[in-house]
């Protein structure tokens, strides 16, 4: 069990958690069991973390739809792990990138062209970074050559829960209620151009989260078809000893905050956290990179 300790020992410090943190492997017997899977046979852990799925719409929160500072730093974050965990365990480890943004695009208003140009944005930071223990995998490798819309009507036909289900779930579960109430809050804040009021966007939001969140499941099914043995990252907070390991991209005083819903502000010394791109416009200037608008920087002194 050493070694899968071990390994788990490095992810632990960035574990995105719903609750009390525990920094004792033996907490986490779910990912324990799985990277021993590898450990015991030599060979490289392999991890699939379902995310990236495109930027924002809500041009108050992101620069536009292509990746920037933050995938950028957060690729290189992993990347950097996947590199640490050869030092305990000497096959080391590759993670795939499971972009999701398909699955569920139609719900949050995002045409599939933004979404396949924010998964290509992803690819060349990977190639162009040379983070070689990254890979990605989206909607566009499974069922051929069918359009998003038939492949969507697939997949959720073949794997997401009934919208009864997750309503039983969000009432007698609380990390389902916490999930769905998150779910609910981006689609408020990130639909433009509702005509009705408040409340009614807050109806119509509610029941699109049901979607948002069958569809989701029905994705992390899929990605366990394809990658049967391997451990399972979540961008979404996880209690401690659940399937599923949430992991801190970089920091943020939101415990959901993503690249996709943020930008990136670093600070005089270099640090970089996620915050709405309308919070950092009024803390700092913007910093282009290949052309494109980037992140924000503070002036030296800056509280």
């Amino acid at each position: 069990m050493t070694a899968a300790a071990d390994v788990l020992r490095l992810l632990l410090p960035y574990h995105r958690t719903s609750g009390p943190g525990s920094a004792d492997p033996a907490d986490h017997p779910e990912q324990l069991a799985r990277i021993r899977e590898f450990t015991d046979t030599g060979e490289p852990v392999l991890l699939t973390l379902p995310g990236f799925p495109c930027k924002s719409p809500n041009p108050a929160k992101v620069l536009g739809h292509l990746p920037d500072e933050g995938e950028r730093l957060s690729l290189e974050f992993l990347n950097g792990l996947c590199a640490r965990i050869a030092e305990v365990h000497a096959p080391g480890a590759r993670l795939v990138i499971c972009s999701d943004g398909h699955i569920f695009g139609d719900v949050i208003g995002v045409p599939d062209a933004h979404i396949d140009a924010y998964a290509d944005g992803l690819r060349t930071l990977i190639r162009d970074a040379g983070l070689s223990h990254l890979d990605t995998f989206d909607l566009r490798a499974v069922h051929g050559d069918l359009d998003h819309d038939a492949k969507r009507r697939l997949v959720t036909a073949a794997y997401a829960p009934s919208r009864d289900a997750l309503r039983h779930q969000v009432r007698s579960d609380e990390e389902t209620a916490r999930l769905y109430r998150g779910i609910t809050r981006f689609l408020v804040e990130d639909t433009a151009g509702f005509a009705g009021t408040r409340s009614a966007l807050q109806r119509e939001c509610r029941a699109r989260a049901y979607d948002v969140i069958a569809r989701s499941r029905a994705w992390g099914d899929l990605i366990a078809d394809h990658f049967p043995r391997s451990v399972r990252l979540s961008i979404h907070p996880q209690a401690v000893g659940s399937p599923k390991f949430g992991i801190r991209l970089l920091e943020a005083g939101d415990a959901w905050a993503t690249p996709w819903h943020a930008v990136v502000l670093k600070s005089a010394d270099g640090r970089a956290r996620l915050v709405r791109r309308d919070e950092a416009e009024g803390r700092g200037r913007l910093v282009r990179r290949g052309g494109r608008p980037s992140h924000f920087e503070e002036a030296p002194g800056s509280p």
